[in-house]
């Protein structure tokens, strides 16, 4: 029998520290390497990537020599404080990106570009520039280049990084539908950066292209009458949140954004009734993140309503958030998949 929960009556306390502990890469990334990297040997510039960042977690761990070895000509090599790993959809980016945090010793974070900006949200930009200086590395995945205000911050907040000598690690990827026109997103980032762009060293790497692979078919959505009955069928003695979903993404307004992690803790799975379309833009975005911690955590879903392919409207799939539409709807649907047919996500 399953154990029944409800997200719409948590909402976590989280201190700093708390909040801090959660950067770390999801358990999908917990145990990666380099080593467990297999390049492509039609794609060389995997190969080069993997060594590119070898040596940049080697210059992370190398310490400033003391005071008496600058006196004796004793000398750290010459890196820049950031490394820019570019590609697109598909090609291992976050995996390496993971391997360089594993590598790499000392306090150090790994999150989103989204969890970044949350967390200034819940500290304050101030705070989290305190915090974070005190990291000898900061790895920032899917750098985001599709809010100007959100990527002007995370400029600033870089820059003032670099500055306390911390590193910097970042991935980030074109959106879908500009993938016709260039599929890298180097020369973007360097704009967005400006004055930190000439103090990362940008590596390429190249794979299958996302446009070939497009999203996976949303499995049909369960009658809303056998919800229950499939949830104890697939998810006997494990502990399930089951809720409404306008309840839900009601709620979801209440909790703040950096601390949805903490909202799913020891949640195995989840169950909801009666999905419907989101309209409203800041309600999606907020659910993008939701979709994200859970995806980071593999807790599959079971669904009632409208299929996640169905979850945006037209106009936010084609607008200026695609990019994040379309990872939530992808990994939603993995996770249907995962939680109706078992098939691992």
């Amino acid at each position: 029998m399953a154990q029944l929960e409800h997200l719409t009556e948590r909402t976590p306390q989280v201190s700093v520290d708390e909040l801090l502990q959660g950067f770390f890469p999801s358990p999908r990334f917990g145990s990666v390497s380099f080593d467990s990297y297999r390049p492509d040997p039609a794609q060389p510039s995997q190969a080069k990537a993997v060594g590119a960042m070898r040596t940049f977690a080697a210059d992370v761990d190398t310490p400033e020599p003391s005071a008496l070895r600058k006196f004796f000509g004793g000398k750290k090599p010459e890196t820049k404080a950031g490394f820019y790993l570019d590609g697109g959809f598909g090609v291992g980016k976050t995996h390496l990106l993971a391997s360089l945090w594993h590598a790499v010793e000392g306090p150090k974070a790994f999150g989103t570009f989204v969890e970044y900006t949350n967390l200034v949200g819940a500290l304050s930009f101030r705070k989290t520039v305190e915090a974070l200086s005190a990291y000898n590395l900061v790895c920032i995945d899917e750098f985001e280049l599709d809010d100007p205000g959100d990527t002007v911050l995370m400029s600033r907040l870089m820059r003032e990084l670099a500055d306390a000598g911390v590193k910097l690690a970042a991935t980030s990827n074109t959106l879908p539908g500009s993938l016709g026109e260039g599929r890298f997103a180097a020369v973007d980032f360097q704009r967005e950066i400006q004055v930190l762009a000439d103090q990362f060293d940008v590596v390429r790497i190249d794979g299958e292209d996302y446009r070939h692979r497009g999203l996976p078919e949303s499995p049909q959505p369960v009658s809303d009458g056998e919800l229950e009955s499939r949830m104890e069928a697939e998810f006997s003695g494990r502990t399930v949140a089951v809720d409404d979903f306008s309840e839900l993404i009601n709620h979801l307004s209440q909790v703040h954004p950096s601390r949805y992690r903490q909202l799913i803790d020891g949640v195995d799975a989840v169950a909801w009734h009666n999905v419907q379309t989101i309209t409203e833009q800041s309600v999606a975005l907020r659910f993008v993140v939701l979709a994200d911690r859970l995806y980071d955590k593999d807790v599959p879903i079971l669904a009632s309503g409208v299929p996640f392919d169905q979850l945006f409207t037209k106009e936010m799939m084609a607008g200026g958030y695609m990019k994040k539409y379309f990872r939530a709807v992808s990994r939603l649907t993995a996770l249907a998949r995962e939680g109706q047919t078992g098939e691992a996500s």
